[in-house]
C-alpha cells in the first residue's frame, strides 16, 4: 500500500479544484495549473481534499498513485505558495542580469549568454551574483534552474560555476610536485 498516495491532498483556502473525470483544475492567486490524471487512478474529491485510490491491483495502478496524489499536491502548493530555487554564481567576472524578457549571463566566454524566461516564471537577479527563479509549476521552475546550472556546473577544484544555493560542491586537491 502506498504511503504517499493514502494521505489526502488538503486544499488551503484561496484555492478552488474543479474535477471533472480525469482533469484536474486547480485555481489560485498565483495562475492555474492543470493535469489529466492517470486512468489507472481513481479522484474524489472530499471534505478533507482531494482523495486518490488505485482502480485495480496491478504493480502500475500502485505506482500511478502516489504519483498523481504528489503532482496534485505540487498543484495545489504551486498556486497558493509558488516554488522557488536560488541559484549562485561563483566566479571571478561571473555575473547574472534579469530584465523582463531575457537572464543575461557573464560566464567566462567570449561572449554573454541569454536564457528567455517562459512564461509563468519570474527571474530576479538579487545581487549580481544570486539568482532566485520563482513560479508556480515546480516541473517548469526545476527545469530552468537545471538548465542555467548546466551552462556552466562547478568545477571541483577552484569551485567555479553555477551552482544551487542548497548545494555542497566536493572540493579536490590541486596537482602535488
Amino acid at each position: 500500500m502506498s504511503r504517499v498516495g493514502k494521505n489526502p491532498v488538503p486544499i488551503p483556502s484561496g484555492v478552488t479544484v474543479d474535477l471533472q473525470g480525469q482533469a484536474l483544475k486547480v485555481k489560485g492567486k498565483r495562475g492555474e495549473l492543470s493535469l489529466v490524471v492517470h486512468d489507472d487512478v481513481e479522484v474524489t474529491k472530499t471534505a478533507e481534499g482531494l482523495s486518490f485510490k488505485p482502480r485495480g491491483e496491478s504493480r502500475r495502478a500502485r505506482m500511478q498513485w502516489g504519483t498523481a496524489r504528489n503532482l496534485a499536491r505540487n498543484m495545489v502548493r504551486g498556486v497558493s505558495d509558488g516554488f522557488t530555487i536560488n541559484l549562485e554564481i561563483n566566479g571571478v567576472g561571473y555575473r547574472a542580469q534579469a530584465d523582463a524578457k531575457n537572464l543575461k549571463l557573464q560566464l567566462g566566454f567570449s561572449h554573454d549568454v541569454e536564457v528567455p524566461i517562459p512564461a509563468g516564471i519570474q527571474i530576479k537577479a538579487v545581487k549580481p551574483t544570486e539568482i532566485e527563479i520563482t513560479g508556480s509549476d515546480r516541473q517548469k521552475v526545476g527545469q530552468l534552474a537545471a538548465e542555467i546550472r548546466s551552462l556552466r556546473p562547478p568545477e571541483p577544484y577552484k569551485g567555479k560555476g553555477i551552482k544551487y544555493s542548497t548545494e555542497t560542491i566536493r572540493r579536490k586537491e590541486g596537482k602535488k610536485k
